[in-house]
């Protein structure tokens, strides 16, 4: 897994907390789902053209080429993206005409919308798509390098279908055409002629087929990006351009959307969350998703080779008390690798998590005691939130273990600490749009965030499962075994959901997103 990969991670974890109890809160309990894909267009009225619409962001983009792994903000509104993904998971044609299998799920074929063209003038067609995706599979470092790998061969059958087919049947790969650029995706298609004249600079300079184009790029300070005039879907984009400010202070970001200086905050911790939420002049897009905040075990390294003693520390930390000190009253807690709306979870995999029971946990740690072995460790996790790695200190010494806190920079933290698998306990952070292939890389053998070593046959088989059949259903029960296999197991103890948000003025209109907080930008526009 790749450093920056890590450090992507890890900074979302180390603030999605917040300020002390008591701070931004008029409401009170878990934050609830709050227009989670976007607005209500039909309630907006009719759309206006112009303007430009200034965006906040949590960081500085890395690069707009899509083989390498980062979260731009920016990606769709240059690229656009073969598919999409609807609210119930499945991928519904966005570039792309449509995308089907002739076999359940050996060979698909991609077809492609007539007329589509790149911002240079040049046509989108099936060999742009072959090229683009001959990039995944030589460049190693892709985060869509494994799912690239899948394929067989690659056929332009006219200039307008592209027929793929796999080593083995995959239901699931429509999927692969629609994901963002940070979970590594397919479907972010690159003009053939601009990778020819850019090369390796080709991230600083993105040639699409999306609604706008990127005019100018100051790093760390302001990219600017305009209307495409030649874009595929008559009398969008609405706006005239986009301004996106990367700001990586929280503080900052809150201060800049709730006083006006940006029209939209990509929100990522709580305590942003919960002050736009009590400011009747913003409003709010929000889902908890699936998976989310959680601290990994070891599973190759006492204590937690031992499931008893993960079980303890389940039972050990009271998410009252973690809500109230951390997350201003209003945690989403997870107990569950599904979210409750989820098709995929059952109430018998949250009836199987340990619920807190401090005498319980007290009595798990004699025991391993008497057995001979020593439950002290070490907790391991970054620099940028000692607040939160204190509190579960505390919690744990309740237990009589004593804890030994390590603290590091976000850099060594990612490479030294994580990626080596260099602890016994840690922290981490996932979110997951759709179960395929999040949740074989936190859970399946050998997964690229599977830091822990969680290693399960039956799991692995059925990750399998879910992701090869075409049947909805029996995808669905194979995903509702793994959250039950993997609630028994605890290979890692569940505290929050995430807080990624789209926090926006009441002007802005037509936001379409993922629960990730990517946006389409094509029908946003302001009502100014």
């Amino acid at each position: 897994m790749a450093t920056a990969l890590l450090t992507v991670l890890v900074t979302v974890l180390a603030a999605c907390g917040g300020s002390a109890a008591g701070e931004g809160g008029a409401g009170a309990g878990p934050i609830p789902a709050t227009n989670p894909y976007g607005s209500d267009v039909a309630a907006e009225g009719t759309p206006k053209d112009g303007g430009v619409l200034v965006l906040g962001t949590d960081r500085e983009a890395v690069s707009f080429d899509p083989t390498v792994q980062n979260t731009n903000n920016a990606a769709f509104a240059v690229y656009d993206s073969l598919m999409k993904l609807a609210p119930d998971g499945s991928a519904q044609p966005l570039l792309a005409k449509g995308m089907a299998t002739t076999d359940n799920g050996r060979t698909w074929r991609l077809e492609l919308r007539e007329g589509v063209r790149f911002s240079d003038g040049t046509p989108l067609n099936a060999d742009a798509v072959i090229v683009n995706t001959r990039r995944h599979v030589e460049k190693v470092r892709s985060a869509a390098h494994s799912f690239a790998t899948q394929i067989e061969t690659m056929t332009a059958l006219d200039p307008l279908t592209v027929q793929f087919t796999l080593k083995a049947p995959l239901g699931d790969f429509p999927v692969l055409f629609a994901q963002n650029q940070y979970s590594g995706t397919l479907g972010l298609i690159v003009s053939p002629a601009a990778l020819a004249k850019y090369g390796d600079d080709i991230g600083s300079n993105p040639v699409g087929a999306g609604p706008f184009v990127l005019k100018s790029w100051t790093r760390d300070s302001k990219m600017v990006l305009a209307r495409n005039p030649t874009y595929w879907q008559p009398g969008l984009p609405h706006l005239d351009g986009l301004e996106f400010r990367p700001l990586s202070d929280t503080n900052s970001r809150q201060a800049s959307i709730q006083n006006g200086d940006v029209d939209l905050a990509f929100g990522a911790y709580n305590q942003e969350l919960v002050a736009a939420l009590d400011n009747p002049n913003l409003q709010v897009f929000y889902g908890p998703g699936n998976s989310g905040e959680f601290l990994i075990f070891n599973m190759t390294k006492p204590p937690f080779d031992d499931r008893n003693m993960r079980e303890a520390i389940v039972r050990a930390i009271n998410l009252q008390a973690l809500s109230a000190s951390q997350y201003n009253n209003r945690i989403v807690p997870a107990d569950s690798l599904f979210d409750a709306q989820s098709p995929f979870h059952t109430d018998a995999a949250s009836k199987e998590w340990p619920a807190f029971d401090l005498e319980k946990a007290k009595q798990l740690v004699a025991d391993y005691r008497a057995s001979g072995k020593n439950p002290d460790f070490t907790f391991k996790t970054s620099n940028s939130r000692p607040p939160y790695a204190e509190f579960v200190q505390a919690q744990i010494e309740a237990l009589g273990i004593k804890v030994d806190v390590q603290m590091y920079d976000l850099a060594q933290y990612s490479a030294s600490v994580v990626q080596s698998g260099d602890f016994q306990l840690s922290t981490n952070v996932a979110s997951v749009d759709y179960p395929y292939p999040g949740v074989r890389r936190l859970f399946g053998t050998g997964g690229s965030t599977n830091f822990g070593k969680y290693s399960d046959p039956q799991v692995d088989a059925l990750l399998a499962d879910a992701a090869s059949t075409t049947d909805d259903d029996a995808r669905a029960r194979a995903y509702q075994q793994v959250e039950l296999i993997v609630n028994k197991d605890i290979p890692v103890a569940w505290t929050s959901r995430v807080y990624l948000a789209t926090i926006a003025e009441k002007e802005v209109k037509g936001i379409d997103r993922y629960q990730s907080r990517d946006l389409f930008l094509a029908r946003t526009w302001l009502d100014r």
